[in-house]
């Protein structure tokens, strides 16, 4: 999250000192929740079959409902939008594993319960353009956004059984494509799709949201849908295949 305020500080500092008038920059802010259903597995210096942890059998990690943040800045002329969400994603819990397997340099034991946190918190920034003309056509009621985004992750996991203890974390910016649709049909109503991806050698992340947004009074809204979030990487010794998914709410404001 102070990753998130610290980038967030240093657009605002920029939109002060940038030679436009406010009225020409559109605001959409929104604070939330998403319920995380975690599914997959992580392994930390694999060797074989039985080194790799199974997230909901071995870690025994049930939902989280985990605070989300975003903000959008429609720029003037022909500087490119920006977008910024903050996804901070934590699961700790007790599990236990029916085979002695090694999480790092440290083995452990089978049948004997341990605790384990797992921590994927995740930063996006998206610059982006809507196609041109497309809203003016549609009388203001679509809208396509395409751009790239960057997304940050802090990883961290750790396994911890009696005395034996063994960690790794480490952060990674991940490029991706970034696609945005709006579908307005009336003014207190709108349907929203965004969708950001990259697929490389055998890394895949994607992020796919749905959301439905209703407007309350005046700038402020309320807002509902669905996301599911893939990450598969094998980044310094940690080989991940991992999905969360699930329903969420916010609400916001947007002029």
């Amino acid at each position: 999250m102070k990753k998130l305020m610290f980038l967030v500080g240093l657009f605002f500092i920029f939109i002060l000192i940038a030679p436009v008038t406010s009225h020409a920059i559109g605001f959409e802010a929104a604070i939330g929740g998403w319920n995380q259903s975690p599914q997959g597995d992580l392994s930390y210096e694999l060797v074989t079959g039985d080194d790799s942890i199974d997230l909901e059998k071995d870690l025994k990690y049930d939902d989280i409902f985990g605070i989300t943040a975003r903000l959008k800045v429609d720029m003037p002329l022909i500087l490119p939008n920006v977008y910024i969400m903050s996804t901070p994603t934590k699961f700790d819990g007790k599990g236990s594993k029916s085979v002695d397997f090694n999480f790092g340099d440290v083995s452990f034991t089978q049948d004997v319960e341990f605790d384990s946190e797992v921590t994927l918190n995740n930063y996006d920034v998206a610059l982006y353009y809507g196609i041109p003309f497309l809203k003016t056509a549609s009388l203001g009621k679509a809208n396509v956004d395409v751009g790239i985004n960057v997304r940050i992750y802090d990883f961290q996991a750790k396994i911890s059984q009696g005395i034996l203890e063994e960690s790794e974390s480490f952060t990674f910016p991940v490029p991706m494509v970034f696609l945005a649709a709006q579908l307005k049909p009336i003014d207190i109503f709108a349907v929203e799709a965004e969708v950001r991806g990259i697929s490389y050698d055998e890394n895949q992340v994607y992020s796919l949201i749905g959301r439905l947004k209703v407007k309350v009074f005046g700038p402020l809204f309320a807002a509902g849908g669905y996301r599911y979030d893939k990450i598969k990487f094998d980044t310094e010794d940690v080989e991940a295949d991992i999905t969360l998914s699930g329903p969420f709410i916010e609400a916001g404001f947007a002029f």
